[in-house]
Parts: structure tokens; C-alpha cells; sequence
């Protein structure tokens, strides 16, 4: 694929490096977003420096799945990667992932992290050990500081975890997990320095994963009392499956876990350990860019930040991800690298689309296994266009019906959802929103009659999600 005039210009003898930030559960709520109650200062930096992607979206709402796609350039219907449990190489043990391609192109990779969902997944796309460049210290890098008895469990277990929020008190970052692993990355770095040979970084921060644990420094960053409770008003006119169950958070011993609403006081606490967290993971990624800047190699890095899906806070009444629509499957995204200039774009792009355009910048070929397009192009130039609309999938169960695939494509103006039976395949509902007339996503008018010229075309988009658009 050819690069772009502009990236020809600025390309340097050196090939570049790559360093890639991958965030849990982050959503576009950041400072560069236009929040300002936000602090984010070092990825707004990084949006200052780069093309901030202002309709990012992910491929499925969960984490695992959405990183199989992304590491892989493949969709959920070739991953055959719907949840958080089923590995990649599980069902694609002979698929070519984006480490191995610029590892077998002459590139160092490593990662540190939350890369896939799980750390032995893609054992063999890493050419160095981070274990072995920078040694976990066991004394650090705790998911909780405070001794309170708890367990780890998965979300549908019984049993409980802990709390779902922790303030640290006066700790150092590097007493959590992530914080420790951004000491680890900067070691990394500076061992990079010692090769010939460009690199590929992969930093994965759980933060703002549940639970919602930060030191105290980033909890006092917010009023709590100053916090505006989302509008509660629930979807209407016919939307199915809109609201997540929020197991995940119903798993976490001070959630109760028969309840469909919490009171305020318990809204509250939780946006602010989201909040919390989100500010203690931007002070690790501003940590691994000053490390970049410091040894000299961020004019000859790409850096992209991405997080790998979305998260309700509260918006609806409702919490976590695991659903089709907007607050789910929009994410940040973030590319920052040298020729491109600062900016922002509307551009609809896919997670999916990373892989491309990551050799497109790297001037590396693109396998011919890769279903997402190159968004090397909008980097350059935001008002560019890749694509007419957007995927995401979910499965989701409805009683009397089963288990159905939800397909769903974002255009400028609307979110179209299909759910057919993966039984019978049949199809089974139609959600139509007019974000033109319902910025706040509560009507599904998939049966006005106004809206029945839009819908075959949109249905044939839909029909094209094993490939995409």
C-alpha cells in the first residue's frame, strides 16, 4: 500500500518505532475530548502532538474480543472471539498478529501488561521478555494496597471480589500494578536503546478497569459532591437488549447484586474511582512519554494510545460494557507520530483498522489476511474518509428466543442494530436510532414510517460484517 506523500516527505532513514498504549475500559472522557472536569493531562499531550479519532469504535465490547481483533486485523466473525475467556490462538493458532509481522520485518517487540486479554496468548509474536529486561518487584504492583479480605473470581462466579473501589492513601503509584509496570516500561525503553534494531512496545494499563483503586493524590483531584449524576431516563420505544446486566460489577462485595438502580450516594462514589483511576493510568502513560522523550527516541516513534472499548458510568442508570450501542462501543484513539500534524477527525474508524495502518506508517506491507482498512491517510489529512459506516457485535440472549448475534453499524447519522437468532437465523430485532434528533440515543424508530426509505441500505451495510465496509 502506498504511503502518503506527506509520510514519504518526513520518512526518515531509520525505520520507526512503535510504541502502543492499550487502555482497559477507557472511554472518550478525557480532557482532549472536550471534558474538561477531566484530568488527563499527559494524554492530552499526546492529542496535542497527534490525530485525536473523534468516532473510534471497537469491534466487540469486551476486552478480550476486542484485542483478538485488533492484534489480529481480523473480525469477530473470522476470530470467532466473542468474550473475554476464548484465546486467540485458540482459534486461530496459524494467524499472522501485527507483533509478528514487524518482529519477522526486522523489529524488537515486547509488551508489559494488558495486551491480550491473557499474558500467554501470542506467547510466540514477542521476540524479548520483559520479565527478564525489567523483573517484576513482588513487593509492588498490587491490585489492592489495603489488606481487606477478598477474592479474585470470575464475574460469574458466586463468590465475591473485593471492594470496588480502593483509595490508596499515600502510597506510590508504583504500590499498583499499573504504576509499577510504567516503571517497568521505562526500563524497557532505555534497554532499547541498546539495539540496532527499531522496536515495537506494547503497554497495557487495567486502569480504569474495576476495581476503581488509585492513591489518594488522584482521588483529591475531584469534588465529589461536585459530580452531576447521569439522567436516569431509560431507553424507551422499543430498544432491546440497550442495558447491560452489569455483572461485572455486581461481583464486588460493597455492589449489591440484586438491584437494577443504585442510589446516588453509590453513583457518586463510583464515578469518582473511575475518575480516579482514569487520572492515576494518564500520570503512568505521561511517565512512559517523558521516558520516550528523555532518551531521545519519541521523533523517531509512533505512538497510538487506544482503549478497547467503552464503559457506562452510571449514563441510563446502568454500568460496564457488553452492549451494542454508543457508550460501549466508542472508544479514544490516538495516533501520534513524526510528519503527522496535530488535529482531530470525524472520520468513522474501527479498532480493527490499527494493524493496517500501522505497517502503512512503518512502510511495511500489509497481509493480505487483514480485514480493516489503512487510516494512515487520515492521520495526514482528518477530513479524509474510509469507510461509510462502522461495525460492532455483540451476542446477547432474549428469553423465548436464545442467543442472538447483534450487528450494528454507526454512520454519520445513525446506529443501525440487527439481531438474528444464531439458531434459526432468523432475524429477530431492529434498533434504528437518529443521533441528528436523539443525540442521547433513547428511541428506537426502526418502524416509523419516515425512517423506512434509510432502511435497506443500512440493512446492506449490516450484511457486509464478516468483511466490513
Amino acid at each position: 500500500m502506498p504511503m502518503s506523500a506527506s509520510a514519504q516527505e518526513t520518512s526518515p532513514s531509520k525505520p520507526l518505532n512503535v510504541l502502543m498504549i492499550a487502555v482497559d475500559d477507557l472511554r472518550p472522557e478525557l480532557g482532549c475530548y472536550g471534558k474538561s472536569y477531566m484530568h488527563s493531562p499527559n494524554i492530552d499531550r499526546l492529542a496535542a502532538s497527534g490525530m485525536r479519532f473523534d468516532r473510534a469504535y471497537c469491534q466487540v465490547a469486551v476486552c478480550g474480543a476486542s484485542r483478538a481483533s485488533l492484534m489480529s486485523g481480523c473480525r469477530p466473525e473470522t476470530t470467532q472471539c466473542w468474550n473475554f475467556k476464548t484465546l486467540l490462538r485458540s482459534q486461530m493458532p496459524d494467524v499472522l498478529t501485527l507483533p509478528q509481522h514487524l518482529s519477522r520485518n526486522g523489529y524488537e517487540t515486547g509488551f508489559l501488561g494488558k495486551v491480550y486479554h491473557s499474558a500467554s496468548d501470542d506467547a510466540a509474536a514477542w521476540t524479548v521478555d520483559a520479565n527478564e529486561w525489567a523483573p517484576r518487584d513482588r513487593s509492588k504492583g498490587k491490585s489492592y494496597v489495603q489488606e481487606l479480605p477478598r477474592k479474585r473470581n470470575p464475574a460469574n462466579s458466586s463468590e465475591k471480589n473485593g471492594p470496588s473501589i480502593e483509595n490508596g492513601g499515600d502510597v506510590p503509584d508504583s504500590a499498583y500494578t499499573d504504576g509499577h509496570n510504567a516503571d517497568r516500561a521505562v526500563a524497557m525503553l532505555e534497554r532499547f536503546l541498546t539495539q540496532d534494531k527499531p522496536f515495537f512496545l506494547a503497554v497495557g494499563f487495567l486502569k480504569p478497569h474495576l476495581p476503581f483503586n488509585a492513591p489518594a493524590k488522584y482521588w483529591d483531584l475531584y469534588d465529589r459532591d461536585a459530580i452531576q449524576i447521569p439522567s436516569r431516563e431509560d431507553v424507551v420505544d422499543g430498544l432491546p437488549y440497550a442495558r447491560s446486566s452489569w455483572g461485572e460489577l455486581k461481583n464486588y462485595t460493597d455492589v449489591p447484586a440484586k438491584t437494577d438502580m443504585l442510589d446516588d450516594e453509590k453513583t457518586r462514589e463510583l464515578i469518582h474511582g473511575y475518575r480516579a483511576a482514569v487520572s492515576f493510568m494518564d500520570a503512568q502513560v505521561g511517565k512512559v512519554l517523558d521516558a520516550l522523550e528523555a532518551n531521545g527516541q519519541r521523533e523517531n516513534t509512533i505512538v497510538v494510545l487506544w482503549g478497547d472499548h467503552g464503559w457506562y458510568v452510571g449514563d441510563f442508570g446502568d454500568w460496564c460494557k457488553h452492549t451494542n450501542y454508543e457508550i460501549a462501543t466508542r472508544v479514544p484513539l490516538i495516533v501520534s507520530a513524526p510528519g503527522v500534524p496535530a488535529g482531530e477527525t470525524k472520520s468513522l474508524v474501527e479498532l480493527v483498522d490499527l494493524f493496517p495502518t500501522l505497517c502503512e506508517l512503518t512502510e511495511l506491507p500489509v497481509p493480505k489476511h487483514c480485514q480493516g482498512k489503512s487510516i494512515a491517510g487520515v492521520v495526514h489529512d482528518p477530513g479524509l474518509s474510509v469507510r461509510p459506516a462502522a461495525f460492532s457485535q455483540y451476542k446477547k440472549s432474549k428469553p423465548g428466543v436464545g442467543p442472538v448475534l447483534g450487528t450494528s453499524i454507526r454512520t454519520d447519522r445513525f446506529r443501525y442494530t440487527e439481531y438474528v437468532s444464531t439458531k434459526t437465523g432468523k432475524l429477530v430485532d431492529i434498533v434504528l436510532i437518529d443521533f441528528d434528533k436523539d443525540p442521547g440515543a433513547t428511541r428506537n424508530v426502526a418502524s416509523d414510517p419516515a425512517y423506512q426509505p434509510f432502511l435497506p441500505q443500512l440493512h446492506a451495510w449490516c450484511e457486509q460484517s464478516a468483511t466490513g465496509l
